[in-house]
């Protein structure tokens, strides 16, 4: 996502994210760090194989979900946001950046995970997550959501082990840090 020379005019995507940091999304760092950061949920995604289909909790300003939606173009993406005025600006983003491919629902996720339970809506083959929250209510979340055999990516942070081992057991995942993200695997 580096630009090769100053001159170059910034991509649409690029553009859009740092509109998104302006209006206060996410924090005040260089955009081009955020989306390299991204850039590792791209990466193991990738890894993994296939991805038909992906909820990214708690979208935001559209990191790591609109990167994500740039790199897998043929994935059907579900941004979910519980903020009305992130989800109204992701709404506007997907239409200017011309994502057919993905989805913004404004609501909390728990409305998502009852839409999934009571079959108004297929689980996901990929759930992603940067900055949603405690890590045993992320992977809770994400368990609800997420196929069997399917992938869970959440952003890690720059040192330490924060999932307790029998939350993994009970949750039925196992997982391994791939540089800025950790994935999980369901069993």
């Amino acid at each position: 996502m580096k630009r090769s020379e100053a001159t170059d005019p910034p991509s649409p995507l690029l553009e859009t994210l740092r509109q998104a940091q302006r209006f206060g999304f996410f924090g005040a760092g260089p955009i081009d760090e955020a989306v390299e950061h991204s850039m590792s949920f791209v990466v193991a995604l990738a890894a993994a194989g296939p991805v038909s289909s992906l909820v990214d909790l708690g979208s935001g300003g559209g990191l790591p979900g609109l990167v994500i939606a740039d790199a897998f173009r043929d994935t059907s993406i579900l941004l979910a946001d519980r903020r009305q005025k992130r989800t109204d600006f992701l709404e506007r983003a997907v239409s200017r950046l011309d994502f057919t491919h993905v989805t913004v629902i404004a609501g909390d996720v728990e409305l998502v995970c009852r839409d999934v339970e009571a079959g108004r809506r297929s689980r996901f083959s990929a759930v992603t997550a940067r900055s949603f929250g405690p890590p045993e209510i992320t992977l809770r979340f994400a368990g609800r959501l997420v196929a069997p055999d399917g992938l869970i990516v959440i952003s890690e942070p720059p040192s330490g082990d924060r999932w307790d081992a029998r939350l993994l057991g009970e949750l039925g995942l196992y997982g391994d840090r791939q540089g800025q993200v950790r994935v999980f695997h369901v069993v």
